[in-house]
């Protein structure tokens, strides 16, 4: 029998339109420009209008991805949505974005996994499709991180912004050679000794309250790069591969910093790495989906590639998928 392959159809993205700059929050904090880019590689970041929802953002990430792909938002009878800044604690606002395409069949659920969201939410995607359940499915990361922000703490207001990026994934009978497309490989964890590392001080069970985000920036740097470099080890030792077989190593957008040492642990060219954080900033789970429609946009992903992609977020999560594009 064929196996099942989650192949990669489209992908898409959307920013707000409202950019906040280094500059600009050199006026709100005791900050600048010159600091905040030598320690994060953030030139500025967007935020979403009063009234703009992650469901708003992530439908038009969803919009273009479809688009992308060739694909009617009738054929889709998945959708997963990685966030953690929701329009509401409940209903799910996947299904918001599911109304929003017109899509009254399949399922359409929220996942969260902070930053690792979106490769959490694509390994929970392609273990559906290969079980046969379903068919084809939008994978959507959407964050309105501004909104959980204590713009007085200069030490995180500076590292975050607001953006959403989605993919259309199909579940295609393929003849399981090396040179398959599709998700070849994901590897999950997550350790909750760690949750008060980075974390948001409310909640409905909690505070009642939504509270902010805090962080220990140290702790977080260090265990960082040591997690995401063992987990893409395991993520290739598995899969076969070696990392100079890589082609494009899109990673979750945090700091560049981390990007550097995790890039230079495992033996990655930095040409191969795919860096966007200085335009955006640090979007949570939208970040990577953001970083693979730009490198499709300019032309460097292509049809064959190799693609490996990570992240690490609160609680801690963190995990890496391979994908033959």
């Amino acid at each position: 029998m064929s196996p099942i392959r989650s192949v990669i159809l489209g992908c898409g993205g959307y920013l707000p339109e409202t950019v906040l700059t280094n500059n600009d929050l050199a006026k709100i904090v005791d900050t600048s420009d010159e600091w905040i880019f030598a320690r994060t590689g953030i030139r500025e970041r967007h935020i979403a209008a009063e009234g703009e929802l992650t469901s708003d953002l992530g439908t038009k990430a969803a919009l273009q991805a479809l688009e992308h792909a060739g694909v009617e938002a009738r054929d889709i009878d998945l959708i997963i949505l990685a966030t953690s800044t929701p329009d509401n604690t409940f209903p799910a606002s996947a299904v918001t974005i599911q109304a929003n395409l017109g899509i009254t069949h399949g399922a359409a659920f929220d996942l969260q996994a902070v930053c690792s969201g979106f490769v959490f939410a694509l390994s929970t995607a392609d273990n559906f499709l290969k079980s046969g359940q379903f068919r084809r499915a939008l994978v959507i990361g959407a964050e309105t991180f501004s909104r959980i922000l204590d713009w007085e703490d200069r030490s995180t207001c500076v590292l975050f912004g607001d953006g959403a990026g989605a993919v259309v994934v199909d579940a295609q009978k393929l003849n399981g050679a090396g040179l398959d497309r599709g998700i070849l490989m994901s590897e999950l964890r997550s350790d909750g000794r760690h949750r008060e590392k980075l974390y948001v001080d409310g909640g409905p069970s909690s505070t009642g309250t939504v509270g902010h985000l805090r962080m220990n920036g140290r702790e977080v740097f260090r265990h960082a790069v040591t997690n995401i470099s063992d987990v893409i080890e395991v993520t290739l030792a598995k899969s076969g591969y070696s990392a100079d077989q890589i082609d494009w190593f899109v990673p979750h957008q945090a700091n560049k910093r981390i990007l550097d040492g995790t890039a230079r642990k495992i033996g990655l060219d930095p040409e191969k790495v795919v860096i966007t954080v200085e335009k955006h900033a640090n979007t949570s789970a939208a970040s990577i989906p953001l970083a693979l429609n730009v490198a499709l946009e300019d032309g460097r992903i292509q049809r064959g590639d190799l693609v490996l992609m990570e992240a690490m977020g609160g609680g801690f999560t963190w995990g890496a998928v391979l994908v033959r594009w």
